[in-house]
């Protein structure tokens, strides 16, 4: 029997703002803001308040209103949290342990968390998933569990943890779970957490072994004429689902696994990146199966999401080496090391300055422009996993071990 409890009381949800950075990515699902930035910050410079977060945990952080909302985990995984801070003051204002883990799934390295998955945030409501250990949605006001899911049908092994986000379209929470056993995509109706449909992956993986099957995307919705499509990243293969009946469109083969990056769209173009670092444009206005416009493998980020500015991609790769490339041909314009070690967390465009945040703790602010230039350095005491969110003009900033506003 499925584990879902209902909390009835719930007034009526209200509009999200666009201003507000409530989902892995912001609001739009881009890494994009039009807020002026801070330029130079970094550990005890324009740092308008630090609060230490113990535990393991790489998710990103939330904004909506004065509340600042991301997951924790312990390193072994036992206890889930969902945290919310102060954004003003960065005070401690919930710390909600929502699942109590008995036998958590192992992994066989250590780069991965178990609180990896960013949540969503609505008004009155914020939605957690810790994979295959639970989802659940939480009253914003209280902390309390609206509902919650631990059931057979949404599980998997992940075998190296989760960190695929849910995402938030008319009234269906999105979540992604592809493990080394089972890969699929689940809607779940936002109110009750009952599930809506769920679509397994309907193309052939061609290998026995589940280890390859696996990914952490993201997914995304787009609309192509009047049809509207959720972009959903797997392992080998991009499928386009119809986001209200889960009715497969179309399947691109993208290759390779561990797909982590969430795809965009513009030009008529659908760019994923996958966990071995190559990308695919795809024009997603077919039925079946549909070939890329384009790929590259040069210096293509295995785990961080691209930014789509103007006719250019931006993207840095785990190496350190950043890229600028024509989003229409895919041709690189430039590709420059940041001298700032290894990289994880995507990247965020604010108007026209590129931000990227280093494994080591270091930050680089670059022009976002077909020429390359640095135009600041910072440095934390923690590297970086998680992106980073918005408020207003501050920057939420999560290292491994604290939570930031930066002014």
């Amino acid at each position: 029997m499925k584990r879902i409890f209902i909390f009835l009381g719930l007034s009526g949800v209200m509009a999200l703002s666009a201003a507000q950075w409530n989902q892995f990515r912001g609001s739009g699902g881009e890494g994009k803001t039009d807020a002026d930035l801070p330029l130079e910050f970094g550990e005890g410079k324009n740092v308008t308040w630090k609060t230490p977060m113990p535990g393991k945990a790489w998710s990103s952080p939330v904004v909506l209103g004065n509340q600042v909302w991301f997951t924790n985990a312990e390193a072994d995984g036992h206890n889930l949290w969902a945290v919310c801070l102060d954004a003003k003051s960065g005070k401690v204002l919930h710390k909600k342990l929502v699942f109590e883990i008995a036998k958590p799934q192992k992994s066989p390295v250590s780069m991965n968390s178990y609180a990896s998955c960013t949540p969503v945030i609505e008004e009155g409501r914020v939605y957690v998933s810790f994979g295959a250990h639970g989802t659940a949605c939480l009253d914003t006001k209280t902390a309390s569990v609206i509902w919650q899911r631990q059931d057979k049908e949404l599980y998997c092994d992940h075998f190296r943890l989760p960190a695929s986000s849910p995402i938030l379209h008319n009234g269906l929470l999105y979540l992604i779970f592809d493990g080394a056993d089972r890969q699929f995509v689940a809607a779940l109706d936002k109110k009750s957490g009952r599930t809506k449909w769920l679509h397994k992956r309907a193309f052939d993986f061609g290998t026995d072994n589940g280890d390859r099957k696996k990914a952490y995307g993201t997914p995304s919705i787009i609309k192509v004429g009047d049809q509207e499509q959720l972009i959903a990243p797997a392992a080998i293969a991009t499928e386009a689902l119809d986001p209200a009946s889960g009715k497969l469109i179309w399947t691109a083969r993208t290759g390779g696994m561990n797909a982590s990056g969430k795809p965009l769209y513009g030009h008529g173009l659908i760019f994923v990146n996958n966990g071995m670092g190559s990308m695919s444009a795809i024009s997603p206005d077919g039925k079946g199966d549909l070939e890329a416009a384009w790929s590259t493998r040069r210096n293509i980020p295995k785990k961080s999401s691209m930014i789509l500015h103007g006719a250019h991609l931006y993207m840095v790769a785990d190496t350190g080496v950043a890229s600028c490339l024509d989003a229409k041909s895919g041709k690189a314009l430039w590709s420059e090391r940041l001298g700032a070690g290894q990289f994880a967390a995507s990247p965020i465009l604010a108007k026209d300055r590129l931000y990227f945040f280093g494994m080591d703790g270091d930050v680089v602010v670059t022009k976002a422009a077909t020429e390359f230039k640095v135009l600041a350095r910072g440095k934390f005491a923690d590297g970086f996993m998680a992106t980073p969110a918005v408020t207003g003009k501050a920057l939420i900033l999560r290292t491994k071990s604290a939570v930031y506003r930066v002014d």
